[in-house]
């Protein structure tokens, strides 16, 4: 895949006179610089002096070298599909880079000649959306082991950060399942690299099983006790289990706040679950995906019975459904569409992500989910508990967490409706400062 590594980090107000090359390429129409000029979070907004849009490897290096031959360069900053939360695919007065422009080459997936599935690989441009990706795949009846729960990203965005998801305990983040890169750097290069090769520019980069269907599950629990000693124990489970292992382990919350998303459930049971909710102000739940295929089939339901055995949900509060592999790794759709329907997308992200060391996590239940998310009476968004296995990460690639064996990661979702026209972000922002400050007490 080819992935950007740019290190240009300051700008001028100048306009420049540009190359005929790199002129044909830019666009300063207004809506365009509007679009380039927010994110999916809508909390930063800056305009850039223009777009480039390249046609192709060649065109990104043109415009670093050349912003490199002036005396003050100009900024360049890489969007994929705009869903940073913080500006972090913005520049002021410099050239926002439009990778998806880019879409020069096919999704290339490796023969694996008999070989084991886990020997084969995707070559695949940082451009490429991972749904395509898993179209791509599943049309050879393979896939990527590793993703994040939204697939409408780009492979070069998700790997710029760490792309992390239910499968990250198992199976490590995305960015531990990279072969190779070849990355653009600072200096207009294109320089192919990998953990024996320019290793330093490999980690440095990154941020760092064609199936027949899903068993998919969701464990409701009372008690925050039980609910992590249950995640850490299927983590740790699928460590010695490889073939009847989960293969997706997430946690959220269910909050006693309006409206309460009920979609997974049967509409038979929407009743006995909202008096649970309640009684109890918090359900924590358990989300538990198996894979099965062809071969598998037939004993997928014994190897479910068994993660499940011993666990400490809520009694008969255990919800099991059916999906196909794509409709489960696609389902955050169903959610865009919804609130895209409701006019809750285009809207203030002040999203807010944790690591919570496996030492405090009763205390962050405590600190956090009670007395701040639930007293605050936070009704819009979602918070997602991942539990992750440390062995699973490289200590060279970039990203700093917690020690320890185990730890979580906490993600709130939250949204505000009314930013963009003027107002103030109500609760969210103050919330999120309020939860960093528990923290580092």
């Amino acid at each position: 895949m080819v992935f950007l590594c740019l290190s240009t980090i300051v700008f001028t107000q100048a306009k420049f006179q540009f190359p005929k090359e790199i002129a044909s390429k830019l666009s300063s129409d207004p809506q365009i610089l509007s679009l380039a000029s927010t994110d999916y979070g809508d909390i930063v907004h800056l305009t850039p002096l223009a777009v480039f849009e390249p046609s192709s490897i060649s065109d990104i290096s043109n415009l670093i070298n050349f912003s490199n031959s002036l005396s003050t360069p100009f900024t360049i900053a890489t969007r994929g599909n705009g869903h940073s939360i913080l500006g972090q695919a913005m520049t002021s007065n410099g050239v926002v880079l439009n990778m998806t422009n880019l879409n020069e080459s096919p999704i290339l997936v490796s023969d694996c000649d008999g070989k084991s599935p886990l020997n084969c690989y995707a070559d695949v441009g940082g451009e490429i959306l991972w749904i395509d990706v898993l179209h791509a795949t599943l049309e050879r009846g393979l896939t990527p082991l590793s993703w994040t729960d939204y697939l409408y990203l780009t492979v070069g965005g998700t790997l710029s950060n760490a792309g992390i998801s239910g499968q990250t305990f198992r199976f490590g983040p995305q960015i531990s399942n990279v072969l190779e890169l070849d990355v653009v750097t600072g200096k207009g290069d294109l320089v192919s690299c990998s953990r024996e090769k320019n290793s330093e520019l490999f980690y440095g980069a990154l941020g760092g099983l064609g199936q027949f269907g899903v068993k998919w599950l969701h464990l409701l629990y009372t008690n925050f006790t039980a609910f992590s000693r249950d995640q850490e124990h299927l983590i740790c489970f699928s460590e010695k289990n490889d073939t009847t292992a989960s293969d997706y382990v997430e946690g959220k919350l269910l909050l006693n706040q309006p409206p309460l998303d009920l979609s997974f459930y049967p509409d038979s049971n929407h009743q006995r679950i909202t008096s649970l909710v309640t009684q109890n102000g918090i359900i924590y739940i358990i989300e538990l995906v198996k894979y099965y295929d062809n071969n598998s089939q037939a004993r997928v339901q014994k190897d479910v019975a068994d993660l499940v055995k011993g666990l400490s949900f809520v009694p008969t509060f255990i919800f099991e459904k059916d999906a196909t592999y794509e409709e489960f790794l696609n389902r955050v759709q169903a959610d865009e569409l919804f609130l895209r329907s409701k006019g809750l997308w285009e809207v203030t992200h002040p999203w807010l992500n944790i690591w919570i060391p496996r030492s405090r996590i009763l205390d962050f239940n405590e600190g956090v989910f009670k007395n701040i998310i639930l007293k605050q009476n936070i009704s819009s968004g979602i918070s997602l508990v991942y539990p992750i296995n440390r062995n699973k990460w490289d200590d060279k690639m970039s990203p700093v967490y917690t020690r320890g064996r185990c730890f979580l990661r906490c993600k709130f979702s939250a949204y505000c409706r009314f930013l963009r026209y003027g107002g103030e972000i109500s609760g969210s922002k103050p919330t999120n400062i309020r939860v960093l400050q528990a923290c580092w007490y």
